[in-house]
């Protein structure tokens, strides 16, 4: 794409000349038009950008240096070069001032000039190219801070309220955005998945690694605005952006669901199968959202590879809505080491089992089932069992067997859970101190929850589960807190530049440093410097 040059003269055979003469077309330019004055100039560029100004100084009307000092004033992005017939180092002056890129004296040397605008016309494009990666940059670092705000929000371990200092900038648009929310899961217990439950933790981490890259590809080559946030070990929730003067096309989400199944079977070699969220969801209802599909996926014992939800052709009934309500009070329950509700709750399955008739419970053994290997799967997340137990609870759901059976396993997993509750107690603490440690000592960069779960030695969800429970804010409120602090007492005591102390707390990039700290103490850097370095110097001059 060629830029723009814009010739300004009274002088009628120069400006001929210098269209003649000058190779534009190879130095990457096209004459956008001539002027005889500063005024014609002004006009011109008020059509349209220009990139490149050649100008003479002495003029009617408005003379060149008159003309370099509107271009300035309103901030106009434009290189310049000065020509005139006198020698005049006041003029030189002048022109250096007004942050003139080259100032030549006529008669003009064509070869000589060519060479200077091959040398600014190259700044210049460096300077785009520089910028163009500076913001593709900023905007991965964006998309990287929402997606760990809306697993947050997603796990409702945060709100998005006008209140919540996190969404900042670009962050804070995602209060007004909507969008589409797709579940992605690995059946467990299919037959098909195996040879994944045989895989090492360290395998399983690096294929969930590949399919979030898979993902993340796959809809960025689509030219999608996406989030693709892992929710647990087999499970991920893609969230895609759409506008909101859009009606929902369901026909077109199942043809984007179905290209990610494909893609990731293609590249990964492992079948998922997907939940879509039958209406766009607002940022603050894809906690409920993503509750209504996983919910609806775990309580369908038979479904297709993609379903919508909530169906339409089946609804929970009360007593399959009050299990699944019991279900997730004992995994939460088995959470926070709670044995009280954990019996207490279990004592409530039994006894509504109990109630049930015949057909009723021919209906509820599929989700006695599904909660097993549900309240498995956060187990291990948790890291309870050993590979032994977990091997031998998976070949007793492998094997066909009946309620009172799978009441026994949830029974043996809540009382495994139990047994360690004290001393899982106590690795907690011991985790979540050496986190807080690795935290703070390493704020200068860019720090993930996958990279401080791993460090202590948990799965992501966990962690972030216990984080929670321990310090009362997630990961990246901690994380962000912290790092403001440093960057508040940085701004105080020292005269290190906003840039460095930016990057000192983990930002490479300024302009993005400046927005949180904004919305974190209301003022932005600099104004935050003066004030409290005034302050200080007021103090100390009593």
């Amino acid at each position: 794409m060629s830029g723009k040059v814009l010739l300004v003269d009274d002088e009628a055979h120069i400006t001929r000349n210098l269209e003649k003469v000058i190779p534009w077309e190879m130095l990457g330019l096209t004459v956008a038009g001539v002027a005889k004055n500063g005024v014609e100039a002004l006009e011109l560029m008020e059509q349209g950008p220009i990139d490149l100004l050649l100008c003479d100084i002495r003029m009617p009307v408005m003379d060149g240096l008159e003309l370099v000092r509107h271009i300035r004033e309103k901030e106009i992005a434009c290189d310049i070069i000065m020509l005139s017939g006198y020698q005049d180092f006041t003029y030189t002056r002048t022109a250096i001032q007004y942050g003139v890129n080259d100032y030549m004296l006529k008669p003009i040397p064509y070869d000589e000039l060519t060479g200077v605008i091959a040398r600014i016309m190259a700044n210049q494009r460096n300077k785009q190219k520089q910028k163009l990666e500076e913001k593709q940059k900023l905007g991965r670092m964006i998309d990287l801070a929402s997606e760990k705000i809306l697993y947050d929000i997603i796990m409702d371990y945060t709100d998005v309220t006008a209140d919540n200092w996190l969404l900042t900038g670009d962050e804070q648009q995602l209060k007004e955005q909507q969008f589409v929310l797709i579940v992605l899961d690995l059946d467990v217990s299919s037959e098909k998945t195996k040879d994944w439950r045989d895989w090492s933790d360290k395998e399983r981490k690096l294929w969930n690694f590949a399919v979030c890259n898979v993902l993340r590809e796959k809809l960025h080559q689509q030219s999608l605005h996406h989030a693709v946030i892992q929710i647990r070990d087999g499970e991920w929730c893609v969230l895609i952006e759409v506008d909101k003067d859009i009606p929902y096309n369901l026909a077109q989400i199942k043809e984007w669901t179905e290209m990610l199944l494909i893609t990731v079977s293609g590249h990964v070699k492992l079948s998922l199968f997907a939940g879509i969220f039958r209406e766009f969801a607002s940022v603050a209802d894809l906690s409920s959202a993503y509750k209504v599909v996983q919910q609806g996926m775990q309580l369908t014992p038979v479904h297709d590879v993609i379903a919508v939800y909530p169906s339409e052709q089946m609804r929970s009934s009360k007593a399959d809505q009050a299990f699944w309500d019991t279900a997730e009070k004992i995994i939460g329950a088995v959470k926070r080491g709670d044995s009280i509700t954990v019996d207490f709750e279990l004592q409530s399955v039994t006894l509504l089992l109990q109630q049930m008739n015949e057909p009723s419970l021919g209906r509820v053994k599929p989700l006695l089932h599904f909660f097993v290997l549900h309240l498995m799967r956060e187990m291990k997340e948790m890291g309870v069992f050993t590979r032994e137990q977990e091997d031998m609870l998976w070949r007793r759901l492998d094997r066909r067997f009946g309620i009172k059976d799978l009441l026994s396993v949830i029974r043996q997993v809540t009382s495994t859970v139990s047994e360690k509750s004290m001393d899982k107690k106590k690795q907690s603490e011991r985790s979540m101190a050496e986190a807080r440690s690795f935290l703070d000592r390493n704020l200068y960069r860019d720090l993930s929850v996958e990279e401080a779960a791993t460090h202590v030695g948990l799965s992501t969800s966990y962690f972030s589960l216990l984080f929670k429970q321990t310090f009362g804010e997630t990961f990246i409120e901690y994380v962000t807190r912290q790092r403001m602090e440093r960057a508040k007492a940085m701004l105080a005591d020292t005269q290190k530049s906003v840039a460095q102390i930016a990057k000192e707390v983990g930002y490479a990039e300024r302009r993005y440093f400046t927005k949180v700290f904004m919305k974190y103490t209301g003022e932005n850097p600099t104004d935050y410097r003066s004030k409290h370095q005034d302050g200080e110097q007021g103090t100390d001059s009593l």
